[in-house]
């Protein structure tokens, strides 16, 4: 049990509030193997890091439905736009990580609980739940249509979105061309869903260009290019070899774009040591990215 709550409950702190699940504390390698196909300077050194305390984590990526109730009870005053893609339980995109910080802050004062951003390394643990591969479902990018949502011939085929001319599509449909519904695909072990694909995820983390001084305790790496946030995930227009669980990028924390959203987390108390559950410690050796975007977006966002 985790503060009276088991591994994997759902809960929900308001009805307008993101339903989380309950995630166990436990230790991964963060990043990417030196062998990893795709695998970019950034996504490395290879390094253990232990998560102390288990977490709620947003269930979904926080949606139009969820941030418009922010919206009409005064806590925010951004009403992003949906770009024509619908709103309800798709993922609030044109959202940047100021805009982030402000519907956590309500968000916490609504519930009386400390809601925030996950850190890059929270996001990473609870994107792998427990998978050493560079995704979730295993090493196969040609799989990615049956549990993320990416660039791929439903998107490629639309005749409303513009594409570079050296883009590389997943040769499966997934059929969204753009964003998709939270819980459209498979979750991952943890019972989380779209960690990966639809819409790249604001974290707490400034930009730093490697890991070779990053906190192996789970906290926010505050310090570095703080004017860039860390980005994780991949979205709707990311090529194949960018939807993986240790991608990353940095972008300007005003940035508001039709491919960025975020998801939420707050602490648990913690569990008894009897109670802790790791997640698997066999990752391959070390020495221890996005995209453009496509259809109305801004200049400046996910590469």
């Amino acid at each position: 049990m985790i503060d009276g709550l088991a591994q994997g409950q759902t809960l929900a702190d308001c009805d307008h509030c993101p339903v989380l699940k309950v995630v166990p504390r436990g230790s991964f390698f963060m990043g990417a193997a030196a062998g990893d196909l795709g695998r970019e300077e950034d996504e490395g050194p290879l390094h253990a890091v232990t998560i102390p305390e288990p977490l709620a984590v947003g269930m979904y990526e926080v949606s139009f439905r969820e941030w418009d109730a922010c919206v009409d009870r005064g806590g925010c005053r951004h009403r992003p736009r949906d770009e024509g893609w619908g709103r309800s339980d798709r993922p609030a995109i044109n959202v940047s990580w100021s805009d982030a910080q402000t519907y956590v802050e309500w968000l916490s004062e609504e519930t009386g609980l400390p809601y925030r951003l996950l850190s890059e390394a929270e996001w990473e643990y609870a994107a792998r739940a427990g998978v050493g591969t560079p995704r979730y479902w295993g090493d196969q990018s040609t799989q990615t249509c049956e549990h993320a949502n990416s660039a791929d011939v439903a998107g490629r085929t639309s005749s409303g979105l513009r594409w570079p001319e050296d883009w590389t599509f997943a040769i499966c449909s997934d059929t969204f061309p753009t964003t998709a519904p939270g819980g459209s695909f498979s979750p991952n072990r943890f019972g989380l869903q779209d960690t990966l694909g639809n819409v790249w995820e604001w974290t707490q983390d400034c930009w730093n260009d490697r890991y070779s001084r990053a906190p192996d305790d789970g906290r926010a790496w505050e310090t570095g290019d703080c004017r860039r946030r860390v980005v994780r995930g991949g979205a709707w227009n990311s090529q194949p070899l960018d939807i993986r669980a240790s991608v990353r990028d940095g972008i300007r924390d005003g940035t508001r774009s039709n491919n960025l959203g975020f998801r939420v987390i707050r602490v648990l108390e913690s569990p008894s040591p009897d109670d802790t559950e790791s997640a698997p410690s066999d990752a391959p050796g070390d020495d221890v990215s996005p995209e453009t975007e496509a259809s109305e977006a801004p200049d400046e966002g996910p590469r």
